[in-house]
């Protein structure tokens, strides 16, 4: 099995002062990457994305290849990698999100990081509970396109 790859979820408290405990699967997905350090931010209004910095290089350079010119990738520029904020996990494993970010997708106490296989996903809990109830509603509507790729 590959293991530098994020899997699972898991719901976590932020401290008071909006530190989260990273949990200790992910930071070693991290250190096989050679870097610990997370590129940190708001995807939309609905959660936080954090990238191991060879994917968050990766994204970039296709946004800089692939991108120019197309129109709103400035805008989308301008509101993600505008926004994005360098973190590293402290000695007890905890990363600091910042207070601007945690506000731009309503992150209260309770979160729930979700392994997206390159990246990680950081949800209020609410939001993330109506839209995975959503998705598990839905979840027949995903055939075509799993079977598209050889997964079905």
């Amino acid at each position: 099995m590959i293991k530098s790859r994020f899997r699972s979820r898991s719901e976590h408290t932020l401290d008071d002062k909006g530190r989260l405990n990273f949990p200790s699967r992910f930071r070693e997905v991290l250190r096989q990457y050679e870097s610990e350090t997370l590129m940190i931010t708001a995807w939309g209004k609905q959660h936080l994305r954090a990238y191991p910095l060879v994917a968050w290089d990766i994204l970039e350079n296709t946004l800089l290849t692939e991108g120019k010119g197309q129109q709103g990738i400035t805008s989308f520029v301008r509101y993600v990698i505008g926004g994005v904020t360098e973190c590293v996990p402290d000695k007890q494993g905890r990363i600091l999100l910042p207070q601007n970010l945690r506000q731009d997708v309503g992150l209260k106490k309770d979160v729930v990081l979700t392994g997206m296989l390159d990246w990680i996903e950081i949800w209020d809990k609410d939001a993330w509970t109506r839209d995975n109830d959503t998705t598990g509603e839905t979840f027949n509507d995903f055939g075509e396109s799993l079977a598209r790729l050889g997964i079905l």
